[in-house]
């Protein structure tokens, strides 16, 4: 739930260089990217206030998964494959994944305006006669806010508050889709649609609505019965049981000491509510590696904002020379947790890394563990070249 806009980008910028820098094409032995994996997870919860992590990592079809630390502050217990985190706002992908299969099957146009799937009259969601459109949702350039109700746009501006996910979850606190769809005829474009990036979890709460209106099914049912059939992901859910909720991972907002709660729940969920385990996520990583028409068409650059960037179903693409490639890639964020995806055709790689805290520095310390790790990737895929 952490607004990433463009300013993603100067974050990561050294990322790509240390990510993609010096890779030949030939395959190079795995043997010791499970030591690598382990070295790079001890390194991580060195760093101040970060005492867990999990990492999935695909690489060349060979899968790992390391989980390292202690979850619960000073007491002995690190996470499991059945631990279940909060991923934040990689749901958004998620929707993304969901849209592009939409598309695939001619239930929605990327071009259609998005009052066609909405009741009643909207005639605010335009700019001098140009609707929003759903590619405009999918590459946060359609000029919503980025959270509906826009309090809670207030409320995240200081996000290391200690009282923000208290205030989050008051803001949220039996706010519904009725509530949303109320709040969204005041909103007021202010620019061309298409045109500007700005990141809005809203869009993402109105892709689910859209994908509601079209499969006459609820989002979360259309998102497990997909992950589920598709990708083999059968422990992804937006709402939890009681028993699934004894496996949510404790978490930890900023330099808080004590425990903070959940994301609250969204109208829809789509933007920043999905729980799932390392080992699911890592059947999104072999899924997206894999391509298939789907992922092809999520990957889809929707809108180009220059030479390096692009924006397509919810995905962040960063192009660089022929050397370096095309990732892509994205944060998520919740008041106790962060997370990181990036999928590297290039190297046929991917990787997932999740904390259970989330605070300002949190971002930056999982960048550099996959900088690490996937420089130690790269020379010995360049090792193997020369020999």
């Amino acid at each position: 739930m952490i607004a990433r806009n463009r300013q993603w980008l100067s974050g990561v910028g050294l990322c790509a260089a240390l990510l993609l820098a010096g890779c030949g094409d030939e395959k190079a032995p795995a043997k010791d990217l499970a030591a690598d994996i382990d070295e790079v997870a001890a390194t991580l919860i060195e760093q101040p206030l970060l005492h867990s992590t999990s990492i999935a990592v695909v690489y060349r079809g060979k899968e790992f998964i390391r989980h390292r630390g202690d979850m619960d502050a000073g007491k002995p217990g690190p996470p499991t494959d059945a631990t279940l985190y909060e991923i934040g706002s990689l749901s958004k992908t998620l929707a993304g994944t969901l849209m592009a299969n939409a598309v695939l099957e001619h239930k929605v146009g990327l071009d259609d305006d998005i009052r066609m799937y909405l009741q009643g009259d909207y005639p605010n969601l335009q700019y001098k006669g140009e609707p929003l459109r759903v590619r405009n949702l999918l590459s946060h350039t359609s000029g919503l806010p980025n959270m509906l109700p826009e309090r809670a746009n207030t409320v995240l501006a200081d996000f290391t508050d200690h009282r923000t996910p208290g205030e989050l979850n008051a803001v949220y606190a039996g706010y519904g889709q009725a509530d949303f769809l109320r709040d969204l005829h005041s909103v007021q474009i202010g620019r061309l649609p298409g045109k500007e990036y700005a990141y809005s979890s809203a869009g993402t709460e109105l892709v689910a609505h859209i994908l509601e209106v079209v499969y006459k099914r609820d989002y979360e049912t259309l998102l497990r019965d997909f992950l589920g059939d598709s990708v083999g992901m059968t422990g992804a859910r937006i709402r939890l049981g009681d028993a699934e909720a004894a496996r949510l991972a404790i978490g930890y907002h900023s330099d808080n000491p004590v425990p903070t709660t959940p994301m609250p729940q969204l109208p829809w969920g789509a933007s920043g509510n999905v729980k799932a385990t390392t080992s699911d996520m890592l059947k999104y990583l072999t899924f997206q590696l894999a391509g298939g028409p789907v992922v092809t068409e999520s990957h889809r650059a929707l809108v180009t904002f220059d030479p390096e960037f692009s924006i397509g179903y919810f995905w962040n693409i960063v192009s660089s020379d022929a050397v370096k490639g095309v990732y892509y890639a994205h944060h998520g964020g919740v008041p106790r947790s962060q997370c990181y995806i990036y999928i590297v055709p290039k190297y046929d790689l991917g990787i997932f890394v999740i904390t259970n805290q989330s605070g300002d520095d949190t971002a930056r310390a999982m960048e550099a563990a996959i900088d690490t790790l996937v420089e130690r990737i790269a020379a010995r895929e360049k090792g193997a070249a020369k020999t």
